[in-house]
């Protein structure tokens, strides 16, 4: 069996020794290099623009503005309608853009480019009295804005132990460590060499706005530098890529934006205003939970993130109100980062739990056993599984929870904290959005075999526990198993989202498999061959599949100067059948650390006045590295759910990140006295909150 071993990464050597091409890296023959210019305003109109100089630069082959550019399809969504026109709504747009014989002159020209704005009154600040507050119609993922059951007003009002808090979490932006590039050769057809976390959805999407046939545009991933969610969509820059390399008469064009361009072309983690309300019996039953989360989208577009969503069956209440609010605002339309929704959710719901056990009197982790719910309260349903209580219970004994108590060691306050968290199953989402998932095996001779689909390795050791599940579905060794991905020549697969792919691409490779030996047995001749494809799962009518966990966090506050140090981070998740230890623990423990940078870093600082991120580089805009991360250890209850498919693994890479800020403020607030709910939890904060009591 290769399901369970830690197999080492297939593609670790490729990606250490710099052999692995990503997509600006491809080679081509005779590139050109575009470089992007973007709006110093937030909204109005571009007036003129001056490329004169910009073109009289030698090496300069053409320059972009919406009077050159060629006109994309009237259908285009407007994320992508770039240089379409003169209309600026949000700072940091593309406005035009200087395709030159390499990237220093580029970018040398695009400092000549001169630009004239009718500037407009903007607003890009987010806040709960806003006077333009909507209800959508649904949020992101499809599910109903608003939710209730029971009177939730009169079960709050009679509670003994309420809570009510409103807690606020930054916009966060997207870093991962390949920017986003692209490569464009459009002669006849059209060739991409792309950073995408989905070849199948990014070539729907470009032939939609370039309104070209999809089965003329080929695009190529094999290898994608980190996304987490930032890479899922066709950016402006690869569109216009596409564009430069049509005006230039075919020639290749090279794309990569600068780390700065980022916080403004690859979208970002919705700020957010969150109000929660719980009450409790004397005994910690929750008798009311309201969750309602404010958040903001473009004026453009409309994405609404589900913030409370996770609190409709988090835990047991007969009285639950869970609520969505939005505002138009003149910024980027916001988009997927890492567990969507859920981060910001439960550092929320999580804080307040703990409130609410300070409240009482009472162990945070008992509190959080004795609201544990038997069914989905959502949906009336029973889990496919749920061992969140022995999460909590196998957490608290490996962390050393038992005699807890606030310490001082010198100067250092020290606490600890818990979260609970849950990551739904988008079983749902799969059919009606990305539809089924598909893959071949074929015989190739000597006892080999090639496995295909158009999944996509966005860093997350797909290639590799691909494979794996590939060589048990057929009853081989692992070394006679070679895998090809990241190419919209293979088999259509759904893009890498939702902690979905394993799952699902797995689910197709083990039918095309099965559908394999079907048809050619197990003595099969080269060339024979077989397809298979992952529809959907039919116990999605009959159970909820949802993925649990637990975090703990201990916080060591410096008394005089407010300092924050977390020495010690501990997951336990329950997320069915782990197929390859090594890269899901390489997951689970990056998540953790991407809650950590939300806990105490990540903040955008938005000047008001011009509408722009002003700390949009890593001088500014802080991020955890290694001198943040200390003793971080993530651990699994391994219990394979026959519920999820066939190789009974759920969601797991997304997991990490939810509920560590939470744990962190709680281990905080435990170590301090000092509540904190607004993220990040920043030293400035503690020591002004300490003044003011």
């Amino acid at each position: 069996m290769s399901i369970g071993i830690p197999v080492e990464r297939m593609d670790g050597r490729a990606k250490v020794t710099g052999t692995a091409p990503y997509a600006y890296e491809h080679q081509v023959a005779d590139p050109l290099y575009l470089h992007l210019i973007q709006s110093t305003i937030a909204r109005g109109q571009v007036t003129a623009i001056d490329v004169a100089a910009a073109e009289a630069l030698p090496g300069v082959a053409a320059v972009l503005t919406h009077h050159t550019a060629p006109r994309l399809a009237p259908d285009a969504p407007a994320e992508f309608r770039a240089l379409q026109s003169g209309e600026i709504v949000h700072h940091g747009q593309v406005i035009a853009g200087v395709v030159a014989e390499s990237p220093h002159i580029a970018r040398h020209a695009a400092g000549l480019v001169r630009v004239t704005y009718d500037a407009r009154p903007h607003d890009v600040r987010l806040r709960a009295d806003h006077p333009d507050l909507y209800t959508p119609d649904m949020v992101a993922i499809g599910a109903p804005a608003d939710s209730a059951t029971g009177d939730t007003h009169a079960a709050l009002a009679s509670a003994p132990f309420r809570i009510d808090q409103t807690y606020t979490t930054s916009a966060m932006f997207h870093s991962p460590i390949e920017p986003h590039a692209t490569t464009a050769i459009w002669a006849d057809d059209l060739t991409v060499y792309e950073a995408s976390q989905g070849v199948h959805d990014f070539t729907a999407l470009l032939a939609q706005a370039l309104g070209f046939p999809a089965d003329r545009i080929r695009v190529i991933a094999p290898h994608v530098g980190g996304a987490f969610g930032s890479k899922g969509l066709a950016r402006p820059h690869a569109v216009l890529a596409a564009l430069a390399s049509r005006m230039t008469g075919g020639r290749a064009v090279k794309v990569a934006l600068t780390r700065r361009q980022m916080f403004a072309l690859t979208n970002h983690r919705p700020a957010t205003v969150q109000r929660v309300q719980l009450g409790a019996d004397a005994d910690g039953r929750l008798t009311a939970l309201v969750h309602d989360a404010i958040l903001s989208t473009a004026r453009y577009e409309e994405y609404v993130e589900w913030v409370a969503t996770s609190s409709r069956n988090m835990y047991a209440t007969p009285n639950r109100r869970t609520t969505h609010r939005a505002v138009r605002l003149d910024v980027q339309m916001p988009a997927p980062m890492r567990a969507p929704g859920e981060a910001q959710g439960h550092f929320a719901t999580e804080s307040a739990m703990d409130e609410l056990a300070t409240a009482i009197g009472m162990d945070p982790i008992e509190l959080r056993i004795r609201n544990e719910p038997s069914a989905d309260a959502d949906t009336g349903l029973p889990w496919s599984s749920r061992n969140l209580v022995e999460c909590l219970r196998l957490g608290a004994q490996r962390f050393g929870w038992a005699g807890r108590g606030r310490r001082r060691e010198g100067d250092w306050l020290i606490g600890t904290g818990v979260a609970a968290a849950t990551l739904p199953t988008w079983f749902k989402l799969i059919s009606v959005a990305y539809g089924p998932s598909h893959a071949a095996v074929e015989h190739v001779g000597n006892g080999r075999y090639l496995v295909s689909t158009g999944a996509s390795d966005a860093g997350t050791g797909a290639r590799t526990a691909l494979s794996q599940i590939a060589a048990d579905a057929l009853s081989v060794p692992l070394s006679d198993v070679d895998l090809e991905l990241g190419d919209n020549a293979l088999p259509r697969a759904m893009l890498a989202a939702g902690s979905m792919g394993t799952m699902v691409w797995g689910s197709a490779i083990v039918a095309a498999a099965g559908e394999f030996r079907r048809l050619h047995g197990t003595d099969p001749r080269p060339g024979a061959r077989a397809e298979g494809a992952m529809t959907g799962n039919p116990h999605t009518e009959r159970v909820t599949i949802d993925s649990f966990h637990a975090v703990f966090a201990e916080a060591a506050v410096h008394a005089e100067t407010g300092e924050i140090r977390v020495p010690r981070l501990l997951g336990v998740f329950d997320i069915g059948r782990v197929v390859n230890p090594r890269t899901a623990r390489s997951q689970l423990i990056g998540g953790m650390t991407m809650g950590l940078s939300m806990a105490l870093h990540e903040s955008a600082a938005v000047d008001q006045h011009v509408g722009a991120v002003v700390n949009n580089d890593f001088a500014g805009y802080h991020i955890a590295t290694h001198a943040d991360v200390a003793d971080i250890d993530a651990v699994w209850l391994d219990k394979p759910d026959p519920y999820a498919n066939e190789m009974g693994i759920r969601p797991a890479g997304e997991n990490g990140v939810i509920g560590v800020a939470a744990a962190v403020a709680n281990a905080v607030n435990h170590a301090t006295g000092v509540r904190i709910r607004d993220l990040p939890i920043t030293p400035d904060k503690l020591v002004v909150s300490r003044f003011a009591r």
